[in-house]
């Protein structure tokens, strides 16, 4: 193993003696599931300013854009290699009509946006502007259809507008509208929280139009669909159950009918009440260890939807999507309520990477996930104001994490006894981590939710030998640090050089509150 280089010039947040220590045993000739680079998946939704002062800004902005579209958020986000993006929402997508936001801009008809803010929508960012976004950010297109409100004939020739080729209704009226080609659109949401603002449903009922939508939601002209139906809320395995039973039977070993290919999660960490959720920046030391120990839960509610689904589906052909997670805290103080604008510190960045540690354990099942939201709502990747774009810290995890779309998921079998904190009645392990390689790379994710005090970790790498590691670092002074258009770099990654080589590995050693990642070349396997 070649000899990694010692900073001589450690981190200031470096502490010379750890109060606890760790063995990560990786072996790198093992490989487990893919991770499907959809688990890095994004959430736009036609809520504050999302789409408009977000994504769109018209085509006669002073702000540089592409038909509307503006290119500042475009180019932050092609950095990251966004997967997907889903669209219109959310609530939102139940109560959107798809053909009021097609044809000339100023003949499209309003509607008032109901579930956000009570606004009335303009209908200027429509199916085609979305898809024009799509193929500038070379993402592919998630589309929430209307089950709530809409009717069974609007989603089946929203179906056939986009993709079907040749010669039908709606391609003679793509064509009108300037579009000669279908596009590629794989990903169709069935409804969206059937079980809430999209119907207030039961369970059966739900699983019952699922089915239906499904059965009329067509593959045209060799375009494939991807049906995922509206699944569960948090921690209610009945709903998955009852999904999984519309398409296969308990204990059987059958292939599962085709209604649908993949349902849908919804999980958000929050650790206040509704209407009293706290401040995404004003916060204690109590706060984040509870708001860490909320966002864990994500692995034990991924493990028992992926335990009902095993029960009707054992070859695990069906996905599980969460399609909606990330921190919700209060708005900003002086922002509209129902815009859903909240500042991004580093607390939400440890958030994200904590899931998707999470994430990369149930690649078998777990096919997709959407943070919600990409610009201006809730767990931000980007936050826009005028012509100013402020990258978060939590577009950070996104960026650094990167590497581990569509690798090879790697056990990390993490020996940390001493790492945890009481939290209430619970026990809070301070370190996270997950790795995966790819194209003779092995990239090691870790994270140390510890508030104050650093870890030294070893990393055990067995079955093969690794080279010259690169390391990179996410942290500030305090938790409570966000960036601003004042401050744009107040939690942005560093370079991490202090890594001592061992006979067999690496020790490192982590500084409180932080998210690291190394990267390596796997030289040869053993």
């Amino acid at each position: 193993m070649a000899a990694p280089s010692i900073d001589t010039n450690p981190t200031p947040w470096s502490h010379p003696v750890p109060t606890a220590t760790a063995t990560a045993v990786i072996n790198l000739d093992i490989e487990g599931p893919t991770i499907s680079r959809h688990l890095y998946g994004h959430f736009a939704e036609h809520l504050g300013r999302c789409i408009y002062g977000g994504f769109w800004v018209g085509e006669d902005s002073p702000i540089p854009n592409e038909g509307g579209i503006r290119l500042d958020v475009v180019r932050a986000l092609r950095a990251l290699n966004i997967p997907n993006l889903r669209w219109p929402g959310g609530c939102f997508a139940d109560e959107y009509h798809w053909k009021d936001g097609i044809g000339p801009r100023d003949q499209r008809p309003r509607m008032v946006n109901t579930h956000w803010g009570n606004v009335e929508e303009n209908n200027h960012f429509g199916t085609h502007e979305f898809m024009a976004l799509c193929e500038l950010l070379g993402a592919e297109p998630y589309i929430s259809g209307n089950v709530g409100s809409g009717t069974v004939q609007e989603m089946s020739e929203w179906v056939e507008y986009l993709t079907r080729d040749g010669d039908s209704p709606m391609v003679r009226l793509r064509k009108a509208n300037g579009r000669e080609e279908p596009w590629r659109v794989k990903f169709w949401g069935i409804g969206n929280e059937t079980w809430g603002c999209g119907g207030n449903m039961r369970a059966e009922y739900s699983a019952d139009l699922a089915r239906q939508y499904a059965t009329y939601c067509r593959d045209h002209s060799g375009n494939t669909l991807y049906r995922i139906a509206s699944g569960a809320s948090g921690d209610d395995y009945k709903w998955t159950e009852t999904l999984m039973q519309q398409i296969s039977c308990f204990g059987c070993e059958a292939t599962p009918r085709t209604f649908f290919q993949g349902l849908s999660v919804h999980q958000y960490t929050v650790i206040g009440p509704w209407e009293a959720k706290g401040s995404a920046t004003d916060f204690d030391t109590d706060d984040y260890y509870r708001t860490m120990l909320e966002a864990k839960r994500i692995d034990r509610i991924l493990t028992g939807h992926s335990t009902v689904m095993d029960c009707y589906d054992p070859g695990r052909r069906v996905g599980l999507v969460l399609d909606e997670w990330g921190t919700w805290w209060d708005t900003e103080p002086g922002t509209n309520p129902g815009f859903l604008f909240q500042q991004n510190a580093l607390r939400d960045a440890l958030v994200a990477s904590t899931h998707f540690d999470i994430f990369h354990r149930h690649a078998a099942r777990l096919y997709m996930a959407n943070i919600a939201q990409t610009v201006n709502v809730l767990q931000a990747m980007l936050l826009t104001d005028g012509d100013a774009l402020v990258l978060t810290p939590t577009y950070h995890v996104f960026e650094m994490n990167k590497g581990h779309q569509d690798a090879a998921s790697l056990a990390v079998h993490l020996h940390a006894q001493d790492a945890r904190r009481r939290v209430g009645d619970s026990e809070l392990d301070m370190l996270s981590a997950s790795a995966s390689i790819k194209d003779g790379t092995v990239l090691i994710s870790l994270t140390n939710l510890d508030a104050e005090e650093p870890a030294e970790v070893t990393l055990d790498l067995r079955g093969g030998s690794v080279g010259e590691p690169t390391g990179r670092l996410l942290t500030a002074d305090r938790l409570q640090v966000h960036n601003t258009a004042e401050t744009p770099e107040a939690v942005a990654p560093r370079p991490f050089d202090a890594v001592k080589s061992t006979g067999q590995g690496m020790v490192l050693t982590i500084p409180p509150h932080s998210f690291l990642t190394i990267q390596a070349p796997v030289a040869h396997l053993r």
